[in-house]
C-alpha cells in the first residue's frame, strides 16, 4: 500500500513495486489519477484522504489481513515564510497530514503487517535534520514523524515488522515544490534553477523498493539519499561541473 500515490514519489514507488511483483493499493485523495495508475500496474486504486477516520477505515479494509508494506509517502509542504509571519493553517494542514495521518494510517494497519511480517517506510525529508528559514513548519512536521517511525520501532522490538525510514533530500517532482508556493511555477521553478541533476521520483522510488524488500532480518533504520550537488541541507551547487 502506498499512500499519496497520485503522482511524484509515491506514484513512481508504486510502480517500481509493481515491476516487483507486488499487488499495489495506489491509495489518495485524487480518484482518477489513481486509479489510471492502478490501471497502468495493475493494482488497486483507492480514493481517501488519511487525515479522516473514514478514510482510515478504507485503507484498513483495502489491505485485509494481511499486508506486506506499507510506504507512509502521503504529505508534503506549504509555504515558507519566516516565523514571524507563519501562517499557522498551512502548519496545521501540515501536521494533519505529515504526522496525524501518517499515525492513524500505521496505527490502523499495524495488525495487517504484523501478519504478513511486513516492512513500514516513512518517507521524510532532509528538512527533518534541522531547520533553515522558512521552513519551521514543515521542518517540524516532518521531525515529528521521523519520531513516529523511531518510537514505533522501539515498541515493536518484539514483533516481527521492519520499520525503515528514507530522508530525500532535493527531488525534483512535477507538484512539491508548485503545492508549496501555492501554483506559483516561477517560484516552484527557481528551487532548482542551475542545479545539475537534482534526484527524480524514481531514484527515491528505488530506494524505497530496495529498503522494502531486504530479508526479513534487515531493517535499514534510515537512508538519507541525496543528489551530488547537495552535500548538506543549505548547500546547493548551481552551474556546471569542470
Amino acid at each position: 500500500m502506498v499512500t499519496g500515490a497520485s503522482s511524484g514519489i509515491g506514484a513512481a514507488t508504486a510502480r517500481q513495486l509493481a515491476a516487483e511483483g507486488f499487488e499495489v493499493v495506489c491509495a489518495a485523495r485524487r480518484a482518477d489519477r489513481v486509479q489510471a495508475l492502478a490501471d497502468e500496474i495493475g493494482g488497486r486504486a483507492l480514493a481517501c484522504d488519511i487525515t479522516t477516520d473514514d478514510g482510515v477505515a478504507a485503507l484498513v479494509e483495502a489491505a485485509g489481513p494481511r499486508l506486506d508494506v506499507l510506504v507512509n509517502n502521503a504529505g508534503g509542504a506549504l509555504g515558507q515564510e519566516p516565523v514571524a509571519e507563519a501562517d499557522v493553517d498551512a502548519w496545521q494542514r501540515m501536521y494533519q497530514v505529515n504526522v496525524i495521518g501518517t499515525e492513524k494510517v500505521t496505527r490502523g494497519l499495524l495488525p495487517a503487517l504484523v501478519a504478513a511480517r511486513g516492512a513500514i517506510v516513512f518517507v521524510t525529508s532532509v528538512a527533518a535534520d534541522g531547520p533553515y528559514e522558512g521552513g519551521a513548519g514543515y521542518c517540524g512536521a516532518k521531525a515529528a514523524e521521523r519520531m513516529i517511525a523511531g518510537a514505533l520501532r522501539l515498541e515493536f522490538w518484539d514483533q516481527p515488522v521492519r520499520i525503515t525510514e528514507i530522508c530525500p533530500g532535493m527531488v525534483h517532482t512535477e507538484e512539491f515544490s508548485l503545492t508549496r508556493y501555492g501554483g506559483d511555477q516561477s517560484r516552484a521553478d527557481a528551487v532548482y534553477a542551475g542545479v545539475p541533476g537534482p534526484l527524480t521520483a524514481e531514484d527515491v522510488a528505488e530506494a524505497i523498493t530496495w529498503m522494502a524488500t531486504r530479508p526479513a532480518h534487515v531493517n535499514i533504520d534510515r537512508l538519507t539519499i541525496r543528489p551530488v550537488a547537495q552535500p548538506a541541507q543549505h548547500k546547493v551547487f548551481r552551474g556546471t561541473y569542470r
